[in-house]
């Protein structure tokens, strides 16, 4: 099979609309799937970063509030503000506020944060450079940013199995879908760094795909919703698509799942006044 003419175009559609919509039957149950593979990872940064009493949070793209809440329940925060243009799945608690918002719209929230969070949020959406910089002004003088995205480990010489022949075709399908583009996502660094903030740093981490383990229910669920953009690439066909699956799902499983790149940096703080 070859790929489609035009392959690697970004299309226009929105994730949440043309791929992944929330009020498909079991997608908070895929979005906690990823939860599980990666809160414990992440909250063990935002606390190493300071995260706790004290600090007004902004959870970007906040999904079913595992995060939010953890900043609130673990992290013992002020207030937590969990942003998402579609909010089904966040609950109401004390110090939780949610705002149904596209933070790709100008001014779609305001104030400034200790912390501001985005996970699995940005590789999702176009003008890259300018979100950030709009994030990195939401944070208060000594606050930090931190953005989490995928990293795709299926490289050119990664030995061809049915799990990296269906990941290919994931990630061509989404970005030919709704513009999903993970290849600059190694930039990070350098970017946060152009919008003005301090003390820059940086980790990866690979859940290992181990049967019935949540990220590979989570990259299950993924395929089978992305299946239509995948079988659009005409880099694979249903067949490729079900050996992957029973792959992914047996002891025969040897790949390395998606990385999630985290960066982080601070904002300077404001020169005392005299």
């Amino acid at each position: 099979m070859t790929a489609s003419p035009g392959g690697d175009a970004p299309g226009a559609g929105r994730y949440g609309e043309d791929v992944f919509p929330p009020e498909q039957a079991g997608e908070g149950e895929r979005i906690d799937f990823g939860a599980l593979a990666y809160d414990d990872i992440t909250m063990a940064r935002l606390r190493a970063l300071g995260a706790g009493p004290g600090w007004r949070c902004l959870d970007v793209g906040a999904g079913t509030g595992t995060v939010s809440r953890r900043l609130l329940d673990e992290g013992g925060v002020d207030g937590v503000l969990a942003v998402d243009r579609d909010v089904r799945f966040l609950g109401e608690r004390p110090g939780l506020d949610v705002l149904q918002a596209d933070i790709t719209a100008p001014h779609s929230v305001a104030g400034r944060f200790r912390l501001v969070h985005a996970r699995f949020v940005l590789m999702h959406l176009p003008e890259r450079d300018r979100l950030i910089a709009a994030l990195a002004e939401l944070v208060e003088p000594g606050g930090v940013l931190v953005l989490s995205d995928a990293v795709d480990l299926t490289s050119d010489r990664t030995p061809e199995t049915p799990y990296t022949i269906v990941m290919r075709a994931m990630w061509q399908g989404l970005r030919a879908t709704i513009g999903t583009d993970v290849s600059w996502v190694p930039s990070y660094p350098q970017l946060l760094r152009g919008a003005g903030l301090e003390a820059v740093g940086a980790e990866i981490h690979v859940p290992p795909l181990l049967p019935a383990s949540p990220i590979s229910r989570f990259w299950a669920d993924t395929w089978e919703r992305s299946r239509p953009a995948m079988l659009a690439t005409g880099l694979v066909d249903d067949a490729a698509v079900d050996a992957g699956l029973r792959y992914l799902a047996s002891d025969e499983c040897a790949a390395l799942s998606a990385g999630m790149l985290t960066v982080w940096g601070r904002k300077p703080e404001e020169p005392a006044s005299r």
